[in-house]
C-alpha cells in the first residue's frame, strides 16, 4: 500500500500539532511538512510529535530559488537548501522539494547551468544524510516566478546530468496531470519519482494556484494513478489542496472529503 499523506499547506492556518492530530484521526499516516510551521513549532519538538504518532514525514517544502527571482543570492539559496536537507534528516523526512526559481531575465543556458551547480552540491549533501531531493516542475500558467522548469523533459534532463540517485522529481497532478502527453512520459519518470502530490483543478493552471476538491476537476486522477502503479510506483501519495475553490471550506470537511474520495477511488492503495 502506498503511504497516504497530507501536505500542511492544505491546512495552512492550523499549527503542526493540530495538523498531526487531524490527519491521524482520518487514517493518514504521512504528513508533508511545511518549513515555516516546523520552525514555529521547533524541529526537535516536531520530530518527537511525529514519533509519538508514528507519522512519517513524506516531504519537506520547500527549498530553491537559485536564479535570484526571490531576491536571494545563489549562495544564500544553496545554503538554505542544504540547511533544509539537514533539517529533513533530523525530522526523518523522506524528500526535500526543490523549486528551481523563476527565469529572472536569464538566458536558458545560464538557468540550466545555475540549477545544475546547485543540485550537484545539494544532492551530495542529501546522499550523506540519507535524504532525497526532488525537483517539482510547475505549470507555466501559475508558476513562472517559482520555477523555470515546467515539463518532464527539462526535469529528466537535469536529473540525468547531475547523476546522483538522491535527486529525483515530484509529480504534482495539479501542475502536469492535465497534460495530454503524460501517459507517454510515465515509464521514463517512474524510476526517478520520489513523490506524487495529488491535486485537482477545474481548468489548467492560470494565475494563482486554484485547486479544487479531489475528483471535482479535470485531472483524471484514477486513470493516472493506475498508470503510475502499473509502471511500478510504490511511493507516497501526498494531498495538496489550496485555492479559491476550497478556501471557503472548513479544514475538517476538506480532510473528510479527501479521505472518502481516496478510499473510493484508490481502495487497493488506501
Amino acid at each position: 500500500m502506498n503511504k497516504l499523506s497530507v501536505s500542511q499547506i492544505s491546512t495552512l492556518r492550523w499549527d503542526l500539532e493540530a495538523d498531526v492530530h487531524a490527519y491521524y484521526e482520518r487514517g493518514f499516516r504521512g504528513i508533508g511538512l511545511y518549513r515555516p510551521k516546523v520552525e514555529d513549532f521547533g524541529v526537535e519538538r516536531a520530530a518527537e510529535l511525529l514519533a509519538e504518532y508514528s507519522m512519517a514525514a513524506t516531504s519537506l517544502s520547500w527549498a530553491g530559488g537559485f536564479t535570484g527571482s526571490d531576491g536571494r543570492t545563489f549562495e544564500d539559496a544553496v545554503s538554505d537548501a542544504i540547511a533544509a536537507v539537514i533539517q529533513a534528516a533530523e525530522l526523518g523526512a523522506e524528500t526535500v522539494i526543490i523549486l528551481a526559481g523563476g527565469k529572472n531575465n536569464h538566458i536558458k543556458n545560464h538557468l540550466r547551468r545555475v540549477l545544475y551547480q546547485a543540485l550537484c552540491r545539494i544532492a551530495a549533501v542529501a546522499s550523506e544524510h540519507g535524504v532525497k531531493v526532488a525537483i517539482e516542475p510547475f505549470h507555466p500558467g501559475c508558476g513562472e516566478e517559482w520555477s523555470f522548469v515546467n515539463d518532464f523533459d527539462a526535469t529528466l534532463d537535469i536529473i540525468e546530468r547531475v547523476d546522483n540517485p538522491a535527486l529525483g522529481l515530484v509529480l504534482d497532478t495539479y501542475h502536469l496531470g492535465m497534460e495530454c502527453d503524460i501517459a507517454h512520459a510515465v515509464a521514463d519518470i517512474v524510476p526517478h519519482l520520489h513523490l506524487v502530490q495529488l491535486g485537482d483543478g477545474r481548468h489548467c493552471p492560470h494565475g494563482e494556484m486554484n485547486r479544487c476538491l479531489l475528483g471535482d476537476g479535470r485531472v483524471p486522477l484514477t486513470d493516472l494513478m493506475d498508470l503510475l502503479f502499473r509502471n511500478g510506483y510504490q511511493g507516497p501519495l501526498e494531498v495538496e489542496l489550496i485555492g479559491e475553490d476550497v478556501e471557503h471550506l472548513s479544514y475538517d470537511s476538506l480532510l473528510d472529503h479527501t479521505r472518502a474520495y481516496l478510499s473510493h477511488a484508490l481502495p487497493l492503495h488506501c
